[in-house]
């Protein structure tokens, strides 16, 4: 892990600022001669800088995005908990952690981080930008805020605008997270018990009930203990121990904020200014990034190819189904030599 630390004061969207934020980042690999190979990867809501951990498949020592290769770039985005700062930091101008007072966050400030981070490591250039999810969104808003820096840019199971659905089942967790008393207390862990019940929320929409039916079915004539039961709560137990519940909350809802055509006179205004040749890929399953999202993206980014991917996983097949993804970006890149 390596930091970056942003002098004086950051101005974020809503008005507010951080003072002094850090970034955290890793590199992978080292820069060709004429500085061509680099591939930056932005991460979803609860991942961390490392994405050879969390991509595999798709980024990895023997995969398509590789150090051999390529110089791989991941920025640990503003408000998460691993490494950037963060909800659970130390505030300098008051000396107390920030924890609920942490300002509103929105997808444009973290990509203004990237930039500076960009410009920090002196790249000119990014040969691949990707992302999925949250992570495509900062892809998504990066190429239009800063058009010439992209020669390929790919969206995975991602959009242009956070819809209503997405919004309301996010909103639902953050309620979750606000029933449990201890999140409004001084301690940097409050709220662990609403960030369990917010992840089990979550999971219905990530996945879909094929996968569910199949992968929790019951082999006996059960009327308690059932496995559905058991691994929800195992996967929000697994989630609170390697997570914040202030980080996903501010997290959670910077996601809500992602709009590309605000004060950019809409949507498709926005999306005319990406220069890059743009990859969408969508899940067929997918509940929170739909159809009609990847469709809107094909249609209003010029130069882009749309592809969907059958799986049973939903939006967690923007993770499950990297070898796939793997094989089309291949196609794409190669088709764009």
């Amino acid at each position: 892990m390596q930091y970056y630390s942003i002098k004086g004061d950051f101005s974020l969207e809503n008005g507010s600022f951080l003072t002094d934020p850090v970034i955290a980042y890793h590199t992978f690999g080292k820069l060709n001669k004429n500085a061509s190979n680099v591939v930056w990867v932005c991460h979803a809501l609860t991942a961390n800088a490392n994405p050879l951990e969390w991509w595999p498949g798709l980024v990895g020592e023997n995969d398509l995005i590789n150090p051999k290769e390529h110089f791989i770039i991941c920025a640990n985005i503003i408000g998460s908990c691993y490494g950037s700062t963060g909800p659970k930091d130390f505030n300098p101008n008051t000396g107390e952690r920030y924890l609920r007072s942490f300002p509103l966050l929105t997808v444009r400030d973290m990509v203004k981080a990237h930039e500076l981070l960009r410009a920090h490591l002196g790249i000119s250039k990014i040969h691949l930008g990707i992302g999925g999810s949250m992570g495509g969104q900062q892809v998504l808003e990066w190429a239009i805020e800063q058009p010439e820096i992209f020669k390929n840019i790919c969206l995975v199971a991602s959009g242009a605008k956070s819809s209503p659905w997405g919004i309301g089942i996010r909103t639902a967790q953050r309620m979750a997270i606000e029933a449990d008393p201890s999140f409004f207390s001084s301690s940097p862990k409050g709220g662990w018990k609403g960030l369990e019940a917010a992840r089990a929320m979550a999971m219905i929409s990530y996945r879909t009930d094929a996968i569910f039916n199949f992968s929790q079915k019951e082999g006996n004539e059960k009327i308690d203990g059932f496995n559905a039961d058991s691994y929800q709560r195992y996967q929000g137990l697994k989630l609170q121990k390697r997570f914040n519940a202030h980080s996903y909350y501010s997290l959670s809802k910077c996601m809500d904020t992602q709009d590309v055509g605000r004060k950019r006179g809409g949507l498709q205004e926005a999306l005319k200014r990406v220069k890059a040749n743009t990859l969408v890929i969508g899940i067929n399953s997918d509940l929170l990034f739909t159809k009609n999202d990847q469709q809107v993206l094909a249609h209003g980014i010029k130069q882009s190819q749309l592809t969907f991917i059958d799986s049973n996983y939903g939006h967690d097949g923007f993770l499950i189904e990297a070898n796939t993804i793997s094989t089309i970006l291949k196609n794409f890149l190669n088709d764009r030599k």
